[in-house]
């Protein structure tokens, strides 16, 4: 019998002569010597023809061997048997335990599931460090401008003084509303590109650019020299919340009954307001913004910034009730919600706190107090103070 070189590949082929009942199969090159290459292929040779039975059973035997080894070797690599843990931890159970066991798991998957349902459904919450970037490139409620390279920069004098030594001092010299100021900067390579983000540095702590020159170290460092090192931002903005440096509102509070003045007030008065800064109060809440917004379309904001004093906001305080009113700015500035601030801070009693003793009402609990503050947090569109009690 002899075998078909075609059907093997890399040229397969017979042995020519030898035993024609010994069938051996060789695999390799073809020989070239009937061509004149003068060179013979290296043939091995695969001889199944005279295999033993008993050499068969033991090559049999040996890939059983070594195939239960593998088993072996794969079983301990795998994790623990959880389903055998599970029987022997209930093995001696109760089945009204194993059941209320099967109950909380229940639940517990159930919970896990609807909060992931509730993050997704939820908007997500703007950090103090977008809406500042926003409040850069928008340029809500500016008050002074910097001349650079024949370029006005319209930018807030609270937020570049508190974040940078250079502009502390620079801006000290020019107090007055919407003073136009030429820089003068002497490290050498600063153009405009490069100048808007400085400027974008101050307001988000990052420079919204790629340029490789913020990776030369000696830029970096007459940059340094001349304006000084900031700290980070959620710090200087904690320093601007504490110190209320350059601050241009107060919030102050009245029920629909009384009446107030559109301005003025004397000195007591004003103590008991909160000061603010309309860039920081615009850029985090949309209600704010646009009340602003609408003063200045109205006039009213010529009137304040003719007579220099700071604008005035009354808010009802049925809605906005004055104890929650420094929760929310310290929010505002800081990104955190602490309800510690309401039981910390002196303050006088607001108009809530007064209806409620009248009406004879205990004191709110801290859960109360939360869902209430939440709802403000909704009215004023302000998603970072709403979605601020997940972390709280």
């Amino acid at each position: 019998m002899g075998a078909n070189a075609s059907s093997y590949p890399h040229s397969c082929s017979p042995r020519v002569g030898g035993n024609s009942q010994a069938q051996q199969t060789f695999i390799g090159t073809s020989s070239y010597s009937q061509q004149g290459y003068g060179c013979e292929s290296k043939l091995y040779s695969l001889d199944h023809g005279h295999e033993k039975p008993q050499d068969k059973k033991k090559r049999t035997s040996g890939l059983a061997t070594l195939k239960k080894k593998f088993i072996k070797r794969r079983k301990s690599n795998r994790s623990a048997d959880h389903a055998k843990q599970m029987r022997e931890l209930l093995s001696g159970w109760d089945v009204r335990d194993v059941n209320a066991l099967v109950e909380e798991y229940e639940g517990t998957s159930a919970l896990k599931e609807l909060s992931l349902q509730a993050s997704v459904a939820r908007p997500e919450a703007r950090t103090l460090q977008k809406d500042m970037a926003d409040l850069y490139e928008y340029k809500y409620c500016t008050d002074v401008d910097l001349i650079f390279q024949e370029t006005c920069f319209p930018v807030h004098r609270a937020i570049l003084a508190a974040r940078c030594p250079f502009f502390k001092t620079l801006l000290s010299s020019s107090p007055e509303y919407g003073a136009e100021i030429i820089m003068d900067i002497n490290t050498a390579g600063i153009d405009m590109p490069m100048f808007s983000a400085l400027l974008h540095y101050l307001y988000t702590g990052e420079f919204g650019m790629e340029d490789s020159r913020f990776q030369n170290v000696d830029i970096l460092v007459q940059l340094r020299e001349e304006f000084g090192t900031p700290n980070s931002l959620d710090v200087d903005m904690r320093g601007l919340f504490d110190y209320m440096c350059y601050y241009d509102v107060v919030l102050s509070f009245s029920s629909d009954s009384e009446l107030v003045e559109a301005f003025g007030g004397n000195q007591n008065c004003l103590d008991e307001e909160l000061k603010a800064h309309k860039a920081i109060i615009s850029a985090r809440s949309p209600f704010f913004r646009n009340l602003l917004q609408r003063r200045i379309r109205t006039g009213e904001e010529i009137t304040d910034r003719t007579l220099r004093t700071p604008t005035r906001i009354i808010l009802d305080e049925s809605i906005i009730p004055k104890k929650y009113a420094k929760v929310i700015l310290h929010c505002m500035y800081t990104d955190m919600v602490d309800l510690a601030v309401l039981h910390c801070s002196p303050s006088v009693g607001s108009l809530s706190e007064v209806q409620a003793l009248v009406a004879g009402k205990p004191n709110m609990t801290r859960a109360e107090e939360a869902m209430e503050l939440y709802h403000i947090a909704l009215f004023l569109e302000f998603n970072m103070l709403a979605q601020g009690f997940y972390i709280f």
